[in-house]
């Protein structure tokens, strides 16, 4: 666990107790008290807020070479090959690309990352998300401990797209979005994979 994440806990634990607090002065009929605690609260979560959105501002996108891992607490992700499907163009003049991904459960007991997803972007900044009723390991697939699967994820893009990246997330639905400098932070650029194309 990282002291950011440690961090974030912390300060959630002190919320709880301070709401605790805060609700037996209201039992008691302490205003000011109430007032106060509701203050303290309040000041120190924008107070956090802002050094998570300052520091997502300020940080530049990572960008990671194929074949260097992402690591996500014991499971990795690490891209070792991507492919355009031969003979494949869709009359929208788009292309099919699979990317195999290597999927590495670093701990001793089978899990998953059910949070993780998956999409390509480019130079211009357009987005693709994988092309649905592909099947085949999933990238949220149960991993044994010590053991790696590869999944190989397939995504329609424009003819004309290049430069293009992969982007690994957890989404903004998460607790990583408060997290200070992780790349699904709020307003942080997500790391992405050069593919090369």
């Amino acid at each position: 666990m990282k002291a950011t994440e440690i961090l974030l806990l912390g300060l959630v634990g002190w919320t709880a107790i301070g709401v605790v607090g805060v609700g037996v002065s209201r039992r008691r009929g302490e205003r000011q008290r109430v007032r106060q605690g509701v203050a303290w609260l309040m000041g120190v979560w924008v107070v956090y807020l802002c050094v998570v959105m300052g520091v997502s501002l300020g940080q530049r996108q990572r960008v990671v070479a194929m074949g260097e891992p992402q690591c996500f607490g014991d499971m990795c992700f690490r891209v070792i090959r991507v492919e355009e499907v031969p003979g494949f163009l869709i009359r929208d003049q788009r292309r099919l690309l699979r990317v195999s991904v290597q999927v590495t459960n670093r701990g001793r007991r089978a899990q998953t990352d059910g949070l993780i997803r998956a999409y390509l972007v480019d130079g211009q900044g357009r987005r693709w998300a994988r092309s649905a009723g592909v099947n085949g390991v999933q990238l949220t697939a149960r991993v044994a401990g010590g053991d790696s699967v590869v999944s190989e994820p397939v995504f329609k893009v424009a003819a004309d797209a290049a430069g293009l990246g992969l982007v690994l997330t957890h989404g903004q639905w998460q607790p990583g979005v408060l997290v200070i400098g992780d790349s699904d932070s709020l307003l942080h650029r997500k790391t992405v994979v050069a593919l090369g194309r």
